[in-house]
């Protein structure tokens, strides 16, 4: 349990893989630093689907310069999972787990950050929050019904249940192949006239062959108008068609906390993309960083574990030079 107003030279918000890599980072610079996170450890990937497999190969996923070793080609959740908390133990991380962050307000020459269980004071604060916490809305009827789901965990939930998956991605891939196998009579509704660009390579072979075989139904160029207690409505180019429906996974992608950000005084542009400087990652707000997947406003696609790794060393570089 953290103690009242500690003093660090920088605070990290989110224990993600980015997270870490900056705690890595600061440790590795002498700093005096504390990540905090309102979960656990990597909550995101911790929420992953539990058989969820990464279209990254291990070394891409890797921080601290600890190697990945995986069996797979790709790995999974599982393996991620104990390899951060391997890296974590490792370099004996500073981490502060189900810690919520309520207010970060910067002060003449430093942040006074209160969480849940704290309050800190720090020279630096890094936001690297990623953006699984907020799910995308359908803002349609009955999507407040206890039978829709944002979050996927396990197929066989929904084993011999009639399933409509939202999306065309690799979530909504996921769900409709792994419920299908678990004996779900699986439907799914797709805005575009085909599978997303963005599918894993292969992966898509299998959903394109179960759709033109039959085994699961596909509604392109269609959407999902209403949602009621034991059916569903489905606007299609022949006109809406109803159908009966136990769940609704609403795989329709997520977003970063924008009023968070917008609350610590980083300037959002029109797409909701935060202001910061790309060679140093500092934000509009001197002294305030950004880190991996929060980059990028609502194009949670621009961003990875593999490709905003060097967002750490590019930021502690700065706090080193500036001083």
């Amino acid at each position: 349990m953290a103690t009242e107003k500690q003093q660090f030279d920088v605070l990290i918000i989110g224990a993600g893989p980015i997270g870490l890599a900056c705690g890595i980072a600061a440790q590795k610079a002498g700093k005096s630093y504390v990540i905090i996170d309102k979960g656990t450890l990597v909550n995101s990937l911790y929420n992953y689907p539990v058989f969820m497999t990464f279209f990254s190969t291990s070394e891409r996923l890797e921080i601290g310069n600890v190697p990945f070793v995986s069996i797979n080609p790709k790995p999974n959740r599982n393996e991620a999972l104990e390899y951060y908390r391997r890296v974590t133990e490792k370099f004996q991380l500073n981490v502060h787990l189900f810690e919520e962050v309520v207010s970060c307000k910067k002060n003449a020459s430093s942040f006074q950050v209160a969480t849940s269980k704290a309050t800190y004071n720090a020279e630096k604060v890094i936001v690297a929050t990623g953006f699984y916490d907020i799910p995308n809305l359908m803002h349609i009827p009955g999507e407040d019904l206890p039978k829709v789901i944002h979050y996927y965990k396990d197929p066989h939930y929904y084993a011999f249940s009639k399933v409509l998956v939202v999306g065309a991605n690799n979530s909504s891939v996921d769900v409709a192949l792994e419920t299908y196998r678990k004996g779900a009579q699986v439907t799914m509704v797709i805005r575009g006239d085909e599978m997303g660009p963005n599918v894993k390579y292969w992966v898509r072979p299998d959903i394109e062959n179960r759709i033109k075989e039959g085994a699961i139904k596909a509604y392109f160029n269609s959407c999902l108008k209403e949602i009621k207690p034991n059916s569903v409505i489905i606007s299609t180019p022949n006109g809406d068609i109803e159908i009966a429906n136990d769940f609704v996974a609403a795989m329709t992608g997520y977003q970063p906390n924008f009023k968070f950000l917008e609350q610590l005084g980083v300037i959002l542009d029109e797409k909701q993309t935060p202001s910061y400087n790309p060679e140093t990652m500092e934000t509009n707000i001197a002294g305030l960083y950004l880190a991996g997947v929060v980059c990028g406003g609502m194009d949670t696609h621009k961003w990875f574990i593999e490709n905003s790794r060097v967002h750490a060393e590019l930021i502690m570089n700065d706090i080193t030079d500036s001083h």
